[in-house]
């Protein structure tokens, strides 16, 4: 009943700020959801926001070495930190503290143009380097299967690979009856060297043990004929000598001899160096230096450390490979404010992967491109005709796309300076409230007033496919991270799921007592988060199916798009109606920080891992970029 008069409250209630300056109010009749758009400039009157050992390489050397300078905690960085709170949140705190700001550096993006991955040589590197780390360890199944789909000699190799480890136990064990079967293949072209090699251990260990006799019979049979091959002038003679001496260190040329089990490691390791050696002479073999794979992931982990914004004081270790190294960063200050817009900002969003520009929407009906860095105003995209309540990037950033008031949603061409919209998709019954680019980047997905969620082709600008079943107005359309989902949030209280194959709605979560105002995914898309106007964040597992935690302490319960989204997966980040924004502990549920600046409502807050920045838009018509100053306490005194 408290939740029925709220909303009657609230569509009652002059829109906040200057929103409600240019509609007209419709009287003491509440609007209905459905009730008829005009068809010039659709809006929703009175209720506008309802809605990723030791290195090898020298970049991992230079990394940890920087590590270590800088490993000692200036004490006015962490002594705020507040005594009472949990060893998890604390530990969280510490490491957010322990980073030294060193900007952006101007560094080589690793673009596509470094290599031609098409190439025939590079495609053969890179199955040589999987291909060797499925062999060392121990995949040989999975490695004969590459080999086999490379078109590469895979029986000829992977019995040759077979041998050559058999030839190394058989020397270490001294099973020289197995030696000498497998020299009868041709491993190597100077195999009689080898043999030579062979036979004169064999020999020193008889001698060794006092069996003269065998000695003397392999000394004639064997030794003799190869004795051209003997590595000094005198060492044949010296090996007849040992016939009659007391000991192998008799003889002048074996006065160093290590012995038995010494010798067999560095006859199995020479043997292996001929192998190796002559190994880039046979067709279709190249030699990869050891662990190369391995090499080149530290080197791109090193580089991924190199570029960030902020360096750790201690060495990080790192747990997955699956995503891009950055920093735990919670802020505690402001970094630019960007101001430009001449009214309130709905929406922001950092442009493609690399997040070197931003973009944001007013209702002033204009989107702004701006300078990550320096904060400047790149540029004014003009062409809608009523408030932009959504803006999204593809991932490589050459895209934007804009959701408006007045039912469109316009892509715009940021490739050149002109920043010039490509095209006016033109298919929604009044204002569209969201868009979202799909992960490949070839599709979008929008929702809004008409209560229709529609997948749209970019190229061919046409809707391929709709999805029909919330009772009210969507909020949040959103892509999983494998793009085969699309997950929406709506004004009837209710997320749902949507197989973009089939079309059909395969999951609904009915918990939120409010409307439903954004929705977001991890990285690996098994966490849901979703913020709602029952003045709640919560924390979703998606493969069950259930609640997780909730987060609190923000206000979100009137007539505003009030959203919140991860920030990496230990963070989450949001706005409020309070003008703070709230940043939350992912794991516990708590307040890690609130960052003061805004003078307004905080509509939304957004976070880029490559540039270890937050950024906010607000009523009060400016957009703020938030970091982490290393001179300063993480929290006030």
């Amino acid at each position: 009943m408290a939740d029925a008069s709220g909303a009657l409250l609230e569509e009652h209630s002059p829109d906040h700020g200057s929103e409600g300056g240019s509609e007209e109010k419709r009287g003491s009749q509440p609007p209905r959801d459905d009730a008829p758009r005009s068809s010039a400039a659709p809006t929703e009157e009175n209720n506008p926001e309802s809605l990723q050992d030791e290195t090898a390489t020298a970049e991992s050397s230079r990394a940890s070495a920087r590590c270590s300078e800088t490993n000692r905690i200036p004490s006015q960085i962490t002594h705020n930190i507040p005594p009472d709170v949990d060893d998890h949140r604390k530990s969280l705190l510490n490491i957010a503290s322990n980073q030294a700001h060193v900007g952006t550096p101007e560094i080589i993006r690793p673009t596509e143009d470094i290599f031609n991955s098409s190439e025939d040589r590079i495609k053969e590197d890179i199955i040589r380097m999987i291909v060797q780390y499925l062999h060392d360890e121990g995949y040989t199944t999975s490695t004969m299967t590459v080999l086999d789909e490379a078109n590469v000699k895979l029986y000829e190799r992977e019995e040759r690979h077979a041998e050559i480890r058999r030839m190394r136990k058989a020397v270490l064990d001294g099973d020289w009856a197995e030696v000498d079967k497998l020299c009868t293949k041709t491993l190597m072209k100077n195999h009689k060297s080898f043999l030579y090699a062979v036979y004169k251990q064999q020999y020193l260990e008889y001698i060794e043990h006092h069996e003269i006799q065998k000695a003397f019979t392999h000394l004639n049979k064997r030794l003799k004929p190869l004795e051209h091959l003997q590595t000094t002038p005198n060492e044949f003679k010296d090996l007849c000598y040992l016939l009659t001496a007391k000991s192998v260190h008799d003889a002048p040329a074996f006065k160093d001899w290590a012995g038995i089990t010494p010798a067999r490691e560095k006859l199995a390791e020479h043997f292996q160096n001929m192998v190796d050696f002559e190994s880039a002479d046979r067709d279709g073999s190249v030699y990869v230096p050891p662990q190369r794979l391995l090499t080149m992931l530290r080197q791109a982990v090193a580089y991924q450390i190199e570029s960030s914004r902020y360096h750790p004081r201690i060495a990080p270790r790192v747990t997955t490979l699956l995503a891009d190294y950055h920093s735990l960063t919670i802020p505690n200050g402001v970094r630019n404010t960007l101001a430009g817009h001449k009214d309130n900002v709905k929406c922001i969003a950092f442009i493609g992967d690399d997040g070197l520009s931003i973009i944001s929407g007013s209702s002033d009906s204009t989107c702004r491109i701006w300078n990550t860095e320096t904060g400047e105003c790149q540029g004014v995209l003009e062409g809608h005709l009523s408030r932009i309540w959504d803006v999204a990037s593809s991932k490589a950033g050459l895209t934007v796309a804009s959701a408006s008031g007045d039912g469109t949603v316009k892509l715009w061409d940021l490739r050149t300076n002109k920043m010039q919209c490509m095209t006016t998709l033109e298919d929604s019954n009044g204002d569209v409230y969201s868009v979202d680019f799909h992960p490949a980047g070839r599709h979008i997905v929008s929702g809004g007033y008409d209560k229709t969620v529609r997948l749209y082709d970019i190229e061919r600008q046409t809707v391929v496919k709709t999805f029909s079943g919330h009772q009210l107005s969507v909020s949040k359309t959103i892509f999983n991270p494998l793009g085969n989902l699309i997950v929406t949030g709506s004004k009837d209280n209710t997320i749902k799921f949507w197989d973009i194959t089939s079309g059909l709605c395969i999951r609904t979560i009915s918990s939120h007592l409010g409307e439903v105002t954004s929705v977001d995914l991890s990285s690996n898309g098994s966490l849901l988060l979703s913020s709602s106007k029952d003045n709640s964040n919560r924390l979703w597992d998606i493969r069950m199916v259930r609640p997780i935690r909730k987060f609190k302490g923000h206000q979100n319960t009137s007539k505003n798009f009030v959203k919140a989204g991860f920030a990496g997966d230990a963070l989450v980040v949001g706005g409020s109606e309070d003008g703070i924004v709230y940043v939350w502990d992912a794991t516990k549920g708590d307040i890690l920080q609130k960052l003061r600046g805004h003078r307004d409502i905080v509509y939304s807050a957004a976070w880029n891992p490559r540039q270890s920045l937050f950024a906010s838009c607000s009523d009060d018509r400016t957009v703020k970029t938030w970091w982490f100053d290393d001179a300063k306490p993480l929290y006030e005194a």
